[in-house]
């Protein structure tokens, strides 16, 4: 199927200029991450925390976390880009457009993910603020590398909700429900060894949590695996994400 490189591009550039444009959803969208990394990275800043390597910072280990959280709220909230779309019937007029819906797929994908990683970019510079420290260039741009992937995994799940459902205050329910496990399950606040054994084998069944740990690897060569195994596993899931929410939008009934 041919790809369409200029719908790809409109549908990129929309959806960064309807981010940038709105600028109380920006605010609020880094509201809620800023209050983590205020509130828990400053005050426990001098208290041990059970599972942490002695000396270690907890701002060190919460800032990975608090952009890993970012980045799946705010991709996971692309979707309703897409019910508003259907709602106005912006999205069926772009359906009957000459082109491919793989390109509209990827033109969405593609301005998620660059919003989100705009978001995630963001709170990694108030946590530079609030005293976290990173290895260097080199780790940072390895960052970005699962920061994206994070991005693109959660984006896919996004468009498999939004694609089945046509309420955009249920899909902000059903969601908020789907989150929030994903954010807790994932070690982005607390170390997965003060888990119970049954808490941690669910969180090696979330793809966030390879996400945080991987990006706490690079950034600060502190995890619980192996960095290229985190790697290889979210790259899995992102692949198997992103292959679903194209297939889901590409037959949802609602288009």
């Amino acid at each position: 199927m041919k790809i369409h490189g200029t719908a790809i591009y409109v549908l990129w550039r929309r959806e960064l200029v309807r981010y940038l444009r709105a600028k109380s959803r920006i605010f609020g969208s880094l509201a809620m991450p800023v209050f983590f990394l205020a509130f828990l990275g400053l005050g426990f800043r001098r208290m041990p925390i059970p599972g942490l390597e002695e000396g270690a910072g907890y701002i060190g280990f919460l800032a990975p976390g608090i952009i890993g959280m970012t980045l799946l709220f705010s991709s996971t909230m692309q979707g309703m880009s897409v019910l508003w779309d259907k709602e106005f019937g912006f999205l069926k007029e772009i359906m009957v457009a000459p082109v491919s819906r793989v390109s509209l797929v990827l033109g969405r994908i593609a301005g998620g993910a660059t919003t989100s990683m705009l978001q995630g970019l963001l709170i990694f510079g108030a946590s530079l603020v609030m005293g976290f420290r990173f290895r260097g260039p080199g780790a940072l741009a390895f960052g970005f590398v699962f920061m994206l992937l994070i991005s693109f995994t959660f984006i896919g799940l996004g468009l498999i909700f939004a694609s089945r459902m046509k309420d955009m205050q249920g899909f902000g329910v059903v969601m908020n429900f789907v989150i929030f496990p994903f954010f807790f399950l994932s070690g982005a606040l607390t170390p997965l060894d003060n888990f119970p054994w049954v808490v941690r084998a669910l969180s090696y069944a979330d793809p966030l949590t390879y996400g945080v740990d991987g990006l706490r690897g690079v950034l600060t060569g502190t995890s619980s695996l192996p960095v290229l195994v985190d790697l290889a596993v979210l790259t899995g899931f992102a692949l198997a994400m992103l292959f679903l929410g194209a297939w889901f939008f590409e037959t949802s009934e609602g288009v």
